[in-house]
């Protein structure tokens, strides 16, 4: 069943260009894992691409109208995959392989589950808006208390890496872009989380635009980290 988009304000076609952005980011992150290598490259690109998915389907509604499918896809791109790949990413490039691996094995079964109790849950359409996604259309409305745990998760090696680093940087010398680049990163990865936090109180136009100007932000500070050292 798709209900067809009504009350679109110029908001809602703001993911359009948020995905378009990054595809072209996960592109030059993937790029960059061809050419030197890193599990946490290949983490990041495949977490920026799920990032893009979770707009396109944002997007898709909008252009489309909403539908069961649309809203269930969306919530597991965006609730649970949404910070998860790019953290793991960070924990590839913070610790040691073998505790990477042991995170990944803990938490990816979890990531599993989570996602098949929302293609499972029956749901309430009565409740689903024309024309934005949200998670009250879930009649199983205590399998959201649970995300909250892979959101947890997330902020602490994304936000958290990104923040401390941006400390160690700035105690160098030397590393002044790097420094300025980590705090852009955790900036930019606490927008999404911000505006996930307004859409489920109904906001969902805060969540579209903390996802613009949150992967902007990141793919800035990136380019910040990349860059040769400088006090």
């Amino acid at each position: 069943m798709s209900v067809i988009p009504a009350q679109i304000s110029s908001v809602h076609y703001l993911p359009i260009l948020t995905t378009l952005i990054a595809l072209l980011f996960s592109l030059v992150l993937w790029v960059r894992f061809r050419t030197r290598g890193g599990l946490h490259h290949l983490w990041w690109s495949g977490g920026i691409l799920a990032y893009g998915l979770g707009t396109g389907l944002e997007g898709a509604i909008t252009l489309l109208g909403n539908s069961v499918t649309l809203t269930k896809s969306w919530y597991i791109a965006g609730a649970l995959l949404g910070g998860y790949p790019l953290a793991q990413g960070s924990v590839y490039f913070h610790l040691k392989r073998k505790t990477a691996d042991v995170l990944s094995l803990l938490t990816l079964p979890l990531l599993v589950f989570l996602a098949m109790l929302v293609i499972l849950s029956p749901v309430n359409v009565s409740s689903m808006e024309s024309f934005r996604p949200s998670g009250n259309i879930f009649i199983w409305q205590w399998l959201r208390l649970f995300t909250p745990v892979i959101n947890i998760y997330s902020v602490i090696f994304l936000v958290g890496s990104a923040a401390w680093s941006t400390w160690s940087f700035a105690c160098q010398t030397g590393n002044g872009n790097r420094a300025i680049g980590n705090a852009l990163i955790a900036t930019g990865a606490l927008l999404p989380a911000i505006g996930g936090g307004m859409a489920k109180i109904g906001a969902v136009e805060v969540l579209y635009v903390g996802e613009f100007l949150g992967l902007i932000l990141i793919w800035i500070g990136y380019v910040f980290c990349v860059r040769m050292p400088q006090s």
